[in-house]
């Protein structure tokens, strides 16, 4: 297998995101606050992933009372149609979906009562559990804030999220940065979506767009989506994840509009996307960004991953077909269309800049001075807030500031 330099790609990562000009964005996974690590060991993820909320809520809703017994249908009716793995957001899915048919009748053993109890009991645990604050102000969320606001730029900086959680909001407020999340309004903000499709606001304002919606949005029968810390009344319902709703009634969610502004930025000439922390396991945004790639050949995408690229096969599959999206994981990437691993050095020949954003690894732990593997650091969501610091601090050493100002 053919090997890259990862060195030459973190150049060109640089390059990328140190450029005033170009359309820049950020797509933020459920890997990111996992890289956040917290509790009295320092070892605990600040949220855990997909995977660890549905076990978190799987137990709550067992061991509850009322909502225990219908879990157990939901289940069933899983294994009937021969769903293995599911998640929280796909139960969400089946309980939406469900409702939408069921009227004041029962559908496949769930009354309606029963479904709107599983829906707001979930949405609940599921609140619990995202609705974390940043420990401090050294954390990568505080770094892409700083990076967002060390230039001026042409084009405003655009962040794309299908988490839950208030972690970008907390930050850009924390460090004074103006954003724009498609909702107006201060004493109850109201979703908007003349303002995200007319977006006339200064370029310094970032873009926060949730594609699975937020902790702190809520729908109110037949008025619309707010954003808010509390529900408006026991009518209320938290849009925290897509609803299979006929069209007419979606284009009011902010679902579509959000991915629509995915669409949309990667349509733009030259735009550039960094991807952390998602392991392109949902196919629906797969599509979004493989499809906006494709359209826009002189757009690209990287993705920054935790492990070793054996874990990613369907990002190696998409990657693979498409030459602008660049996959850059642990011990691998593919780049322009093509697999590689990174390569190997002998151990004098290694940089002194070791452990820095590329590790040199002993092929064999029991020698240290034999051959050495590159180990590609970036896909860290914590380490990459490292780079984008260096990065801020770098454009802030070369700036230059005209005379008499």
């Amino acid at each position: 297998m053919r090997t890259q330099d990862p060195i030459r790609q973190i150049n060109y990562l640089q390059q990328c995101l140190s450029t005033d000009k170009k359309p820049l964005g950020f797509f933020l996974g459920a890997g990111c606050p996992m890289g956040i690590r917290v509790g009295a060991d320092g070892k605990s993820p600040l949220i855990p992933d997909i995977a660890g909320i549905t076990t978190i809520v799987r137990d709550d809703l067992a061991m509850c009372p009322d909502c225990g017994p219908l879990l157990t249908i939901v289940e069933q009716n899983f294994k009937k149609d021969g769903r293995k793995d599911t998640t929280v957001e796909d139960m969400l899915t089946h309980i939406r979906a469900l409702r939408a048919v069921a009227g004041e009748d029962e559908v496949r053993g769930l009354s309606a009562e029963n479904l709107d109890n599983l829906d707001d009991k979930i949405c609940q645990l599921i609140y619990q559990v995202a609705d974390q604050p940043l420990p401090n102000a050294e954390s990568p969320y505080h770094r892409i804030a700083a990076w967002v606001d060390a230039v001026r730029r042409e084009n405003p900086i655009e962040v794309f999220t299908t988490n839950y959680d208030l972690l970008m909001e907390q930050a850009f407020e924390d460090s004074h940065i103006p954003y724009f999340d498609g909702f107006a309004g201060v004493r109850k903000p109201f979703f908007d979506l003349r303002s995200m499709e007319e977006d006339m606001l200064p370029p310094r304002w970032a873009r926060l767009w949730k594609l699975h919606g937020s902790v702190n949005w809520y729908q109110v029968a037949d008025k619309g989506v707010f954003r808010g810390t509390t529900k408006e009344d026991g009518g209320s319902k938290r849009v925290i994840h897509p609803s299979h709703l006929k069209y007419q009634e979606s284009r009011r969610m902010p679902y579509l509009a959000m991915i629509d502004r995915l669409r949309a930025f990667l349509k733009k000439p030259s735009a550039t996307l960094i991807l952390c922390g998602y392991s392109f396991r949902d196919e629906h945004i797969n599509e979004v960004i493989v499809q906006g790639l494709q359209c826009t050949q002189t757009a690209i995408a990287f993705a920054l991953l935790f492990d070793k690229i054996t874990n990613y096969s369907q990002a190696v599959a998409l990657a693979s077909k498409r030459s602008n999206l660049n996959i850059l994981a642990r011990d691998g990437a593919v780049i322009s269309g093509l697999e590689s691993k990174w390569p190997e050095k002998d151990a004098e020949s290694v940089s002194s800049d070791n452990g820095k954003w590329v590790k040199w690894t002993p092929i064999d732990p029991a020698n240290e001075n034999g051959k050495r593997t590159a180990e590609f650091t970036l896909g860290d969501f914590d380490v990459f807030g490292q780079f984008l610091q260096e990065l801020v601090g770098n454009v802030r050493q070369t700036s230059e500031v005209p005379n008499g100002q």
